[in-house]
């Protein structure tokens, strides 16, 4: 055979492997979103990280007044995490991607007979060969491989669906803590505002000659303490700020305030009710396709155990115009020894194993639901008998002491007394609202819904 005639038949040889090449990935099977902030577009990566580093418009901080929905928005499309997890899918896609291709061919090319003695001096003598061969999977190997790959993503989205709902909660926990911290802020500016007013009137009564220089300074350090007290407050606000913005990646905190019902509360359904909605977490939604994907890791190692073929053509010429041979053959590995015994039976364990892990993952978030729900109880009727019996009292009798020490009834130590129950009331109500609503924010974190849209649905 003829040099010349060697690059058709090569040709020929590639032709049809060449055609199997897949072009492009299959993008994820992606979960449903639970209905928490379902409504609210979250980050999600371009297809070609080359092309632009964010699929998400330029951060524009926020200015004026913040409302939660805002904020949740913000972080759904700038939180770091977020979109690292959605980087995470296309990470699998290009996995799936590459379980779908086949081997490589092999072109080999030999010569034989050359730079010898004698009559094989030189390349004179010399004859070559050309070979391409084509490792053959058998068993199914490649559809297991896609499967698994496939599956791998699948759990990438629910990894993205768990992150999605822990950016809403971490926001909405972080936003109560602002509204809460502007709460305090106002109680301790109004606290100065009760200090300032006792010591013109101690100053008024001092004048009169009714009392002495002493409850002048006591009417001092008291006006001092509510100023600490109040600086104090301020730093715990600019700190909240800041956590805040860090969720969708901001810097500093350009909004003046955020704007929220601290006060707004509702019961709370029974825990056996809310228990019911737990199948909807990622955490525990995720195990059917884990568990999938546990049993075709196993087929693909079964599959793996079948040894593939290795199938072989060419050509070979023999220094001479007239001759030629055309070359075929076939490999088979013989499994002696190697059936991958120790792949099928990791398979079979992490198999097994997936079925702890599962009730691992529904214990846990059981758990989980259950300290959220005795916070969320506990705050809701603290801040009920605050706001309903300890509140109207604590201000009335302020109110009282107060009036009772302009005509003497009562000494300024009791003025004192009433204004820092007074204050400590309003900082326990203050802080049960925001429990309650930092409690609420986990418990809808984990039952993938507002807990507003349950009290809606038929019991």
């Amino acid at each position: 055979m003829k040099p010349k005639t060697l690059k058709p038949v090569v040709a020929a040889l590639l032709v049809p492997l060449v055609g199997c090449v897949v072009a492009a990935p299959q993008p994820v099977s992606l979960p449903e979103r639970r209905p928490l902030g379902r409504g609210l577009p979250g980050y999600r990566a371009p297809l070609e990280p080359s092309a632009s580093s964010s699929a998400a418009p330029a951060l524009e901080d926020p200015t004026g007044v913040l409302t939660l929905q805002q904020a949740l928005a913000l972080a759904l499309l700038h939180n770091p995490e977020l979109a690292a997890s959605s980087w995470e899918i296309r990470a699998a896609e290009a996995r799936t991607l590459q379980a779908s291709l086949r081997p490589n061919p092999e072109l080999e090319a030999e010569a034989e007979e050359i730079f010898g003695t004698g009559g094989a001096r030189g390349i004179d003598s010399a004859e070559a060969s050309l070979v391409l061969s084509q490792l053959v999977e058998l068993g199914g190997k490649r559809a297991r491989r896609i499967r698994v790959a496939a599956l791998e993503g699948e759990l990438a989205g629910w990894d993205y669906e768990a992150q999605r709902l822990t950016v809403l909660t971490d926001t909405a926990k972080a936003f109560v803590e602002v509204l809460a911290g502007q709460e305090r802020v106002a109680l301790g500016e109004e606290l100065v505002k009760l200090a300032k007013r006792g010591q013109e009137i101690v100053a008024e009564k001092i004048k009169a000659g009714k009392v002495s220089e002493t409850e002048a300074a006591k009417a001092r350090v008291e006006l001092v303490t509510s100023q600490i007290d109040l600086a104090q407050a301020r730093r715990q606000l600019a700190a909240s700020r800041k956590r805040l913005v860090a969720l969708w990646g901001g810097k500093t905190a350009t909004f003046q305030r955020v704007a929220g019902q601290l006060d707004a509360i509702a019961p709370v359904p029974s825990a056996e009710r809310l228990a019911g909605f737990l199948a909807q977490h990622p955490d525990v939604a995720r195990w059917s396709t884990e568990m999938s994907l546990r049993q075709a890791k196993l087929d693909l190692e079964k599959a793996n155990a079948r040894a593939d073929l290795t199938l072989s053509g060419g050509v070979q010429y023999f220094n001479d115009p007239d001759n030629g041979a055309f070359i075929i053959g076939v490999g088979v590995p013989l499994p002696l020894f190697d059936r991958n015994q120790g792949g099928i039976r990791e398979a079979k364990a992490e198999l097994a194993k997936a079925g702890e892990e599962r009730r691992a993952a529904e214990t846990e978030v059981t758990a989980e639901l259950g300290a959220a729900y005795e916070e969320l109880a506990s705050a809701y009727e603290e801040a009920t008998a605050l706001n309903k019996d300890v509140l109207p009292a604590a201000k009335a009798a302020h109110g009282a002491v107060q009036e009772g020490y302009r005509q003497g009834k009562f000494g300024f130590l009791d003025v004192l007394d009433a204004q820092r129950t007074l204050f400590e009331a309003g900082q326990k109500h203050i802080d049960a609202l925001a429990l309650y609503h930092q409690a609420l924010a986990e418990l809808e974190g984990l039952i993938g819904q507002s807990l507003a849209s349950v009290n809606k649905q038929p019991k």
